[in-house]
């Protein structure tokens, strides 16, 4: 199930993005980008509707994931 971003509150959408940002592995090439950046890109991702949250009742656990994976 999607959830939209929107409905999150503020505290709580901050803690889904940093648990993200924290667990995923990327690569930011030669310059490593601070959490308040990684942050910050994560969001605009959102707010493009790049990505989404998802949230999965199977496994009772939310993540993000590409737009275009989702559809």
């Amino acid at each position: 199930m999607i959830i939209p971003w929107q409905e999150l509150p503020t505290e709580t959408l901050q803690s889904v993005i940093e648990s993200f940002v924290l667990q995923e592995g990327t690569d930011y090439g030669e310059q490593e980008k601070t959490l308040s950046e990684k942050v910050a890109d994560i969001t605009r991702q959102l707010q493009a509707g790049d990505i989404v949250i998802v949230w999965s009742e199977l496994h009772e656990s939310v993540s993000l994931r590409a737009s275009r994976d989702i559809r």
